[in-house]
C-alpha cells in the first residue's frame, strides 16, 4: 500500500513536472514572464524566487502548474479596492513591494487603502493613507515585487511580458511544448528500459530455447531458428506463433523451422500452465534479443512511435462510435495501475511511466480548449485571420471546454471506482 501510494506520487509528479517545465522553459525563452512554477499543490511550503519567477513548492504532492502572465486562469495581479497593502520604494520613489498579505507585515513600508491601481498599463496605485481622505498616486517599478494574500512573493506583470502579447509563434510553441516534453520522456524511458532489459525483443518468428528444461530444445529446436508453421497455421510473426502454440495446451505439434536456409519438420508435445482458471501451451522458447548498443539506443524512438501509432488507432476507434468510460482513466485508474506496475518492479514503473508519458501527450492533443490542442488551435486560427480571437469568444470557448472535461473527469471517476474498487 505505501510502496503504491509513494510510486504514484512519484510517477504522477515526474509526468506533471515535465510537462509544465516544457511550458515555463519556452515561455521563458521567449520572453513571456513566467510568475511563478509549482510543484504540487495547495498551500505552500516553500518559495525561492530566481530571474523573475517564484519557484514554490506545495503541500499537496500531486500535479503543479507554470503560472504565466496575463493568463487569465492562472494568473491574478488586481487589487480590489479597500484592500489594504504596504509599499516600500527605491531612491526614485517608485514602488518596488507591494505587500498584500497579513502575514508578513512589514514595520518600513508606506500602509495604504487601495483605491485604484493600474499594474499592467500605466503602472500606478491609488489610494489613501492613514486616515487621510486626500488619494495619493505612487508610480510601479516595471520589476516591481508583490506579496500575495498567502505570503508567496512575485513579479508584477506589466503588458509588454505578458502571454497573449508575444507573437502567436511564441504562443503556439509555449502551448506545444509541454506535449514535446512528454514525449522526450516516453523516449528517454523506453531507452533506459531497453537497457534495463538487455535489448530489444524481436518481433518476428525467430527464437531461443529457454534456460533449463525446455521441450523445443529436446525436441531439436536451436537459437536462431525460425518456426514459420505450427500444424498447417503459417506463423509470420513472434506474436501468431505465440498464440498458435499457447492455443494448443498439451497437444502435438508439428513445426516447420528454417534454419541456414534449410527446411526441417519437427514434432513435439507442448506442455500447459494455468492462468486464471484457463489453459495455455508452452514449449520453452523465447524470442530473440538484439543487445547491440545502437539498437538500445535508438529503442526508445521505435518503441514511442510504436506505442504513438497503436493509442492513435484506439482513439480513432473510439471516435468512430465504439466510445465507453472503459477506455479512458483518471487518477484512479491510474492508481490502480501503478499498483500492478510495481509488482513487476523498477522495470514495471519505467514502462508505465513511458505508456502514461506518451498517453498524456496525445490526449494533450485533442483540440478541446483548456486542453494544450485547444490552445494551439486558437493560436492556429490566430495566425490565419492575422489577429487575435476575441477575448470574450476565447473565454466563453474555454468555459465550454473546462465544463465538458469537468463532467468526463467525473463520470470516469466514478466508472474507474467501480471498476477497481466496488466488485
Amino acid at each position: 500500500m505505501i510502496i503504491t501510494i509513494l510510486a504514484f506520487v512519484i510517477v504522477f509528479g515526474i509526468l506533471v513536472f515535465v510537462h509544465e517545465f516544457g511550458h515555463f522553459i519556452v515561455a521563458k525563452r521567449s520572453g513571456i514572464m513566467v510568475r511563478e512554477f509549482s510543484i504540487g499543490m495547495g498551500p505552500k511550503i516553500f518559495f525561492y524566487r530566481h530571474n523573475q519567477t517564484t519557484y514554490t513548492i506545495r503541500i499537496l504532492p500531486l500535479g503543479g502548474y507554470v503560472r504565466m502572465a496575463g493568463i487569465a486562469d492562472n494568473d491574478s495581479q488586481e487589487l480590489d479596492p479597500g484592500t489594504p497593502v504596504t509599499l516600500k520604494f527605491n531612491e526614485q520613489n517608485e514602488v518596488i513591494l507591494i505587500n498584500t498579505s497579513q502575514k508578513q507585515k512589514t514595520l518600513d513600508g508606506l500602509p495604504l487603502e487601495v483605491s485604484n491601481v493600474d499594474l499592467e498599463h500605466e503602472l500606478f496605485i491609488e489610494g489613501y493613507q492613514d486616515s487621510n481622505e486626500e488619494v495619493k498616486r505612487f508610480k510601479v517599478n516595471h520589476d516591481a515585487l508583490m506579496v500575495e494574500h498567502d505570503g508567496t512573493k512575485v513579479q508584477i506583470a506589466p503588458e509588454d511580458v505578458q502571454f497573449q502579447n508575444a507573437p502567436v509563434l511564441k504562443k503556439l510553441l509555449t502551448n506545444a511544448a509541454g506535449i514535446v516534453n512528454n514525449v522526450i520522456l516516453a523516449i528517454v524511458a523506453f531507452t533506459i528500459l531497453t537497457f534495463m532489459q538487455g535489448g530489444v525483443a524481436s518481433t518476428q518468428n525467430t527464437v531461443t530455447p529457454i534456460s533449463g528444461h525446455s521441450v523445443a530444445r529436446d525436441a531439436g529446436i536451436k537459437n536462431g531458428d525460425k518456426i514459420v508453421q505450427v500444424n498447417n497455421q503459417k506463423t509470420n510473426n513472434w506474436n501468431e506463433l505465440s498464440s498458435a502454440i499457447q492455443d494448443r495446451p498439451d497437444q502435438k505439434l508439428t513445426l516447420v523451422v528454417k534454419r541456414d536456409g534449410q527446411t526441417k519438420v519437427i514434432k513435439l508435445t507442448t506442455e500447459s500452465q494455468k492462468n486464471n482458471g484457463k489453459k495455455y501451451g508452452l514449449i520453452g522458447i523465447k524470442n530473440t534479443v538484439d543487445s547491440s548498443f545502437t539498437t538500445k539506443l535508438f529503442s526508445g524512438f521505435i518503441r514511442t512511435w510504436n506505442m504513438t501509432k497503436q493509442l492513435v488507432s484506439e482513439l480513432a476507434y473510439m471516435v468512430t462510435g465504439h466510445f465507453s468510460l472503459n477506455d479512458l482513466g483518471g487518477p484512479v485508474a491510474i492508481y490502480a495501475s501503478t499498483s500492478q506496475a510495481t509488482k513487476l518492479g523498477l522495470q514495471g514503473v519505467v514502462y508505465f511511466i513511458a505508456f502514461l508519458s506518451i498517453n498524456l501527450a496525445i490526449m494533450n492533443l485533442i483540440p478541446i480548449p483548456v486542453l494544450d490542442g485547444g490552445k494551439i488551435l486558437m493560436n492556429i486560427i490566430e495566425a490565419v485571420r492575422r489577429k487575435p480571437t476575441s477575448e470574450k469568444i476565447e473565454t466563453i470557448v474555454t468555459l465550454i471546454g473546462f465544463a465538458f472535461l469537468v463532467v468526463l473527469m467525473l463520470l470516469v471517476t466514478i466508472n474507474d471506482i467501480q471498476r477497481y474498487f466496488i466488485h
